[in-house]
């Protein structure tokens, strides 16, 4: 299966000493079953997120998602509950070392869509740098939209 999806991402981020930055993108991307309950879900990044010229993409599995930025941002991170992973996020600027540490994790990804939401700590030399939130909704192209 490889079906033409419309993403919805709300996602928040919050650093210590700084005002909760919220941001919401609606773009085109596909998903693909890989059999087994796992999904992949990606499309390319804009102007508007920063990160123009690089694939995102979300490795869906049950307990587990993956995500894959290549191209002008290059990272990696695993989102598992109760676990800690540590990778690394390239940028035009350099590389750095991060913790994912994820507190919660909820998908119903399935071969129509369905939703993603993960809340997870960045760590950076050890240390929460910020916490983070995000929601994604997945539907067919021309489907009528879960939430407003």
């Amino acid at each position: 299966m490889d079906k033409s999806v419309i993403i919805s991402i709300r996602g928040m981020q919050s650093f210590e000493g700084t005002d909760d930055e919220t941001i919401e993108l609606i773009t085109e991307g596909k998903l693909l079953s890989s059999g087994d309950d796992e999904f992949m879900l990606s499309y390319q990044e804009s102007q508007l997120t920063g990160m123009e010229g690089t694939l995102t993409t979300f490795q869906i599995e049950p307990g587990c998602i993956t995500l894959l930025r290549v191209g002008e941002i290059n990272s990696q991170m695993v989102f598992q509950p109760g676990r800690r992973h540590i990778s690394m996020y390239e940028t035009p600027y350099g590389a750095v070392s991060v913790g994912v540490n994820t507190k919660k994790m909820i998908s119903t990804i399935g071969e129509g869509g369905g939703e993603i939401e993960i809340n997870y700590a960045i760590e950076i030399d050890h240390a929460v740098a910020g916490e983070n939130l995000f929601h994604i909704d997945v539907r067919e192209k021309g489907a009528t939209p879960v939430r407003q």
